[in-house]
């Protein structure tokens, strides 16, 4: 198995380490030929529109949204995950629109609004995952087929619908490596076994 980590902007290096601690071997991808040598992708947190001009400028929208139409794995971390999503609420941006969710950019406010708490994510198990946010987005809707794996207060900031996890948060600057885990259990095939 080899998980892409797009490559062409963003908390790339810091999701290869994750990766790494996990005995996964990683591809960069920055071109379409990149794809071809992939089972999994992760989208990682940067600046959504920026990362959206260029996979249009490098040729992989077209061909990141056919290999999701087929069942690749995606995780998208916090602009990751406005990448995934049908519909940017505050934007013009048009997304891949994989995922049947409509987000909210910096919905907790800019750069210097960013904060760290603790998260209760059933799925991973009881202890809390420390989140952290950076001019972090949330979900506003959720089409019926999406499953909502974590809130903080009212807002949705995690979700899961079929092979696309959708998080709000950075998991890759932690410690915590379950929700890297709990991904690499949806490509394999599996369902995440709690530690």
């Amino acid at each position: 198995m080899k998980v892409g980590v797009l490559a062409i902007q963003g908390a790339v290096a810091e999701h290869v380490q994750a990766l790494a601690k996990l005995d996964v071997e990683t591809v960069l991808v920055r071109l379409p030929s990149d794809l071809e040598r992939i089972s999994a992708l992760v989208i990682p947190g940067g600046e959504s529109t920026t990362i959206n001009k260029l996979l249009s400028d490098y040729g992989l929208i077209e061909p990141l949204q056919k290999l999701i139409h087929e069942d690749l794995p995606v995780l998208g971390t916090c602009a990751g995950m406005v990448l995934l999503a049908k519909k940017v609420v505050d934007s013009e941006m048009k997304p891949l629109g994989v995922m049947d969710i409509d987000v909210k950019r910096n919905a907790f406010g800019r750069q210097v609004d960013s904060f760290e708490t603790e998260l209760s994510v059933p799925d991973l198990g009881d202890d809390v995952f420390k989140g952290v946010f950076i001019r972090a987005p949330i979900i506003q809707k959720v089409e019926p087929n999406v499953e909502v794996l974590c809130m903080l207060g009212d807002d949705i900031v995690a979700a899961r619908q079929d092979k696309l996890v959708a998080l709000a948060f950075h998991p890759e600057l932690t410690d915590d490596l379950r929700f890297h885990s709990y991904f690499l259990g949806i490509v394999n095939g599996r369902d995440y076994c709690k530690k």
